[in-house]
């Protein structure tokens, strides 16, 4: 079948190349990322279609590392190592299965879950392979203005401090949500794929450093006085009595 193809993935040089575990390792591409960060993939939702019935207590008796209780959960949960991932299992065949770092870790983990159900008795197939949702990080290294954010783009942006400490904004090309916290951190969900994730980020990039926060020089005299008395100040102090 089609699915049983290998992914292939023209960015991947330039994830590689900024993974975590390859920092340093080689420049970005930034004619993909111009503000020169590469968002990391964290969590990539998938869904297939085994395109049979299941008994999922069957499935629950005789595999490893599955948990099912119907009258907390409709489906089945099961577990493996490699790819750390997890599957949600439903009696109608269909199944989500969540965790994976990369599309292929995706595509190659459902088909081990498919697999571990055929070898109990089901005709499983692996049908209708599809990426829901792609969900990436990454830290811009400066503070923002939330508030100036907020008030800016308040089409698209919200921002409650007292209900949620971030701002939330809801990018309409590509259709992306973006969580921006104070600290610079930023949480991207709502991708298909991750050239998604990365555009809506270097849509947002701009943005970030018109309201990047920078120190108040005149805050920053204030603290230091407290925090150091002046050599003027010490003199002034009566000088100890003899006993």
């Amino acid at each position: 079948m089609g699915d049983d193809k290998p992914m292939t993935d023209p960015n991947a040089k330039a994830v590689t190349v900024a993974g975590p575990s390859d920092a340093g390792d080689g420049a970005v591409d930034l004619s993909v990322h111009p503000s020169g960060i590469v968002p990391q993939l964290q969590n990539i939702v998938a869904t297939v279609n085994l395109d049979c019935k299941l008994d999922l207590k069957t499935i629950a008796f005789h595999a490893r590392n599955v948990e099912y209780n119907p009258k907390r959960f409709a489906a089945a949960i099961m577990r493996i190592r490699a790819p750390k991932t997890t599957a949600l299992i439903f009696s109608s065949g269909k199944m989500v299965c969540t965790g994976a770092k990369t599309e292929a870790l995706a595509r190659e983990a459902a088909r081990k879950y498919a697999k571990v159900i055929s070898k109990l008795g089901f005709p499983a197939q692996f049908k209708d392979f599809k990426i829901q949702n792609m969900v990436g990080s990454c830290d811009v290294k400066f503070p923002i203005r939330l508030e100036g954010l907020a008030w800016s783009h308040g089409h698209f942006a919200q921002y409650e401090p007292e209900l949620f400490p971030g701002l939330i904004y809801r990018m309409q090309m590509p259709k992306i949500v973006l969580l921006i916290f104070v600290s610079g951190k930023i949480v991207l969900t709502g991708g298909k794929n991750r050239d998604d994730i990365y555009k809506a980020f270097e849509n947002i990039y701009p943005v970030l450093t018109e309201f990047r926060k920078l120190p108040n020089p005149n805050e920053e005299d204030v603290l230091a006085q407290l925090a150091a008395p002046s050599a003027a100040g010490a003199a002034a102090l009566p000088a100890p009595r003899e006993a």
